[in-house]
């Protein structure tokens, strides 16, 4: 491949920007394409905050990317001067004895375990009962989705790369010179395309094994003005009966709280996805609440939905697909925090052909 190539990004959600920003920062003649616009509220990077969390309970592989990640997360804190991870810890509550309390507790993560009085005293939003504990990653906090992708648009742009908003992708599809890449607009060719459609996968590429699903961001009134304060209180995820993602109070009055008790709804595709939650979600959110989060009010102030691309076996699709062609999808509701690094491999195996990053679990090939 030449030295500067063009080279398509297809959706510039969070691991679409983070494509195109170490695409361009790298030399190539990357160009991004989106059916809205950087930011936008129906994908994977809308909501205000996202998990970044080190003791991964979907497998100790993930480890060192996330430790990179965070390298160059920081790099891009640096480029834009905008700060957007928050390493205020986190926490996994539940059972001492809950598979996947004990799985964030093997991932080779340096973490502590408390319970009783030192779990009260260091983390009263998350009160527990009898049998549980509270799994601390120091390694963790929140990320400000909107603004990393915007951050990473724009160090794109400043590296030379067209982003190209409004624009649908009806087609791409490899040739013997390269990619084609239709639109409303026509079919151009490009030397190499990088697929990062996230909840739009199957609208573009119909074979692949990924499943739009919904997910649902609900934010409650804190009670005490104490605790959730953003500047120390960790992310949190419960599992057991009430199983959720929890957030500070960014805004300094309401808490995100993602129901996962129940699963994520599929949709037939994101244009289709409800704008609101049903009368079910809600009241097992409330219950969540009353039961678990005294420190909040059951009852939402606000609710918004989300769109993700979901495989079967929960861990995205990252490698070649066909000829010039690499995928970069799928990452089933934990792709987030690992954008950046996802991002520069997919700049790896269309600069390089490679990369000395350990991807084979996330093969696409592999269903």
């Amino acid at each position: 491949m030449s030295t500067s190539p063009s080279v398509a990004v297809l959706g510039t959600g969070a691991v679409g920007a983070m494509t195109l920003w170490r695409l361009a920062a790298r030399g190539a003649r990357a160009v991004g394409f989106d059916t809205y616009a950087p930011g936008h509220d129906r994908g994977a990077s809308g909501g205000e905050s996202r998990i970044f969390r080190t003791a991964y309970k979907e497998g100790a592989h993930y480890v060192p990317l996330l430790r990179e990640s965070r390298l160059l997360w920081t790099e891009l804190e640096r480029a834009g001067g905008t700060r957007l991870l928050h390493l205020v810890g986190g926490v996994t509550v539940g059972a001492a004895d809950d598979p996947v309390v004990r799985a964030v507790q093997e991932s080779g993560v340096d973490v502590e375990v408390l319970s009783g009085r030192e779990a009260a005293r260091r983390v009263p939003e998350h009160p527990l009962a009898e049998g549980e504990v509270l799994v601390l990653d120091r390694e963790a906090g929140y990320l400000r989705p909107e603004a990393a992708v915007l951050t990473a648009v724009d160090e794109a742009q400043r590296h030379g790369a067209e982003l190209r908003c409004r624009t649908r992708v009806s087609a791409v599809e490899p040739d013997g010179a390269g990619v084609l890449v239709t639109t409303g607009a026509g079919t151009e060719r490009f030397d190499a395309a990088v697929v990062t459609p996230g909840a739009w996968a199957r609208q573009l590429l119909p074979h692949l094994p990924v499943q739009a699903r919904r997910i649902t961001s609900a934010w409650f009134p804190r009670r005490d003005a104490e605790l959730f304060d953003p500047g120390r209180c960790p992310i949190a995820i419960r599992v057991g009966a009430h199983a959720f993602s929890c957030f500070p109070a960014l805004d300094g009055f309401g808490v995100k709280v993602n129901a996962h008790g129940g699963g994520w709804p599929p949709v037939e595709s994101p244009e289709s996805l409800p704008r609101s939650a049903e009368p079910e979600l809600l009241a097992r959110l409330h219950a969540a609440v009353t039961a678990t989060l005294p420190g909040l009010r059951p009852d939402p102030v606000r609710v918004a939905t989300y769109a993700d691309g979901f495989t079967p076996d929960g861990h995205g699709l990252l490698g070649p697909l066909t000829g010039n062609l690499v995928l970069a999808t799928g990452f089933s509701g934990h792709g987030f925090k690992l954008a950046p690094v996802f991002g520069d491999i997919a700049a790896d195996l269309v600069l390089s052909g490679g990369t000395r990053r350990a991807i084979a679990p996330l093969s696409p090939h592999r269903f």
